[in-house]
């Protein structure tokens, strides 16, 4: 899919957006002049959003900054400033490695906020880009999980590795990465188990999978994406600080997007855990995933067009 009709789904899943929470700061901002009573109602507008208290007043203070520094006076041209001071704020740092020979994707995060899908239309996007794709099912604790994986291997083409439920995860990820190198795969997207039962357990197994893959090539990269549910907003964030302490996690993957009115979540999760967003879902389809602009996600939030 081109440039156009990413933005033309990012601008259509964040409707419930732009329509609902963040329409009333739209409307607060172009219809006022600037001063000490719009300041506070945008303030309790992008709570409203679900950015979270902190991160609304850290916005509302940097707007603040812009607003005296640029000599701004009107409610449009703060809109723009606060436009811009969001995709700031969301631009990552860095892009990610997928240097390596095979680059491989850790998939993490608990069940039910879409993994496996994320994983299929991952492997699906990487392989329109003419990559050598692999799956590798490393959710052993479930056969169900392995089972689905494989259905959507199917659909997108791809070959997967899998064993028996309840085999070790390490081994089967291990596997796949010295099979990815032998025969020239360009990247290996690795299924992990959405609940184990305590910390420990967890950081334990993703441990043992992060020293497995170097094993089996050492030419091999790793980033590793926490897959969170946007309708859960606030929630997603204490639910994924587990998952981030224990697999250092470097990015997210931010799905049902087009599900939520209070998309100012994405901001949050951005600021509390540290992490840059790589991937927004926008629906249900194999081609719904698609990487994180943070410009495309400023301007579809704020309505601009797509051209």
């Amino acid at each position: 899919m081109g440039l156009f009709g990413n933005k033309k789904k990012l601008n259509d899943g964040l409707s419930k957006t732009r329509v609902g929470f963040f329409g009333g700061i739209l409307n607060r901002l172009t219809a006022s002049q600037i001063d000490d009573d719009l300041y506070e109602d945008l303030e309790e507008q992008l709570i409203l959003a679900d950015t979270g208290a902190d991160v609304a007043v850290g916005l509302v203070d940097k707007l603040q900054q812009a607003v005296s520094r640029d000599h701004l006076k009107t409610g449009q041209e703060a809109m723009q400033a606060l436009k811009g001071l969001i995709a700031q704020e969301m631009t990552p740092e860095t892009e990610m490695n997928l240097s390596g020979h095979p680059a491989v994707l850790l998939i993490i995060g608990v069940n039910g906020v879409g993994k496996t899908t994320s994983i299929a239309k991952l492997a699906n996007y990487y392989k329109a880009q003419g990559k050598k794709v692999m799956l590798a099912a490393g959710d052993t604790f479930r056969a169900a999980a392995t089972e689905q994986l494989e259905i959507w291997a199917g659909r997108a083409g791809v070959p997967i590795i899998k064993a028996g439920e309840g085999a070790d995860p390490a081994a089967v990820i291990f596997d796949a990465v010295q099979s990815a190198a032998a025969r020239g795969y360009d990247l290996v997207i690795c299924d992990t188990a959405g609940r184990l039962h305590n910390k420990k357990n967890l950081m334990a197994e993703l441990s043992k999978i992060a020293r497995a893959i170097p094993k089996a090539s050492s030419e091999a990269s790793v980033e590793t994406l926490l897959v969170l549910d946007a309708i859960t907003g606030q929630n997603a964030i204490s639910q994924a600080k587990e998952f981030v302490a224990a697999a250092e996690a470097t990015g997210i993957i931010l799905t049902k997007l087009d599900g939520t009115a209070k998309g100012g979540s994405v901001i949050s999760i951005r600021q509390k855990l540290g992490l840059p967003v790589r991937f927004v879902g926008v629906g249900e389809g194999i081609d719904d995933l698609m990487p994180f602009s943070a410009q495309d996600f400023a301007d579809a939030l704020f309505g601009a067009k797509e051209d």
